[in-house]
C-alpha cells in the first residue's frame, strides 16, 4: 500500500509541475516575452493546456468573472492538496501499518 501511496503523491506532483508551468508560461506570453507563435513555445502550451484545462474549466465555471485575474489554478492547487492529505489520512495508517 505504500508504494501506491508514493505513487499517488508523485502524479500529484507532477501534475502540480504542469500546473504551475502552465501558469508561469501563460505570464510569459502575456508580458511578450515568450513568442506564442513560436513552435516550440506553441507544442509546449498546447500541451500544457491539454493536460490543466479539463481540471481548471468547471473551476472556470464557478468562479465570478474578476477581469484579468485567474484564480482558478490557486483553487485547483488548494483542492489537490486537500485530497491528497484525504487520502493520506484514509490510506496512510494501512499503508504504514498502524
Amino acid at each position: 500500500m505504500s508504494a501506491l501511496l508514493w505513487l499517488f503523491d508523485t502524479v500529484v506532483q507532477v501534475y502540480m509541475i504542469f500546473l504551475i508551468a502552465s501558469i508561469v508560461l501563460s505570464w510569459l506570453i502575456a508580458f511578450n516575452v515568450a513568442n506564442p507563435y513560436n513552435q516550440f513555445v506553441y507544442t509546449i502550451r498546447d500541451f500544457l493546456a491539454r493536460i490543466t484545462e479539463p481540471a481548471l474549466q468547471p473551476i472556470r465555471r464557478i468562479l465570478p468573472d474578476l477581469g484579468g485575474i485567474d484564480l482558478s489554478p490557486m483553487v485547483l492547487i488548494i483542492g489537490i492538496i486537500f485530497v491528497q492529505r484525504l487520502v493520506h489520512e484514509a490510506f496512510g495508517p494501512m499503508a504504514y501499518g498502524m
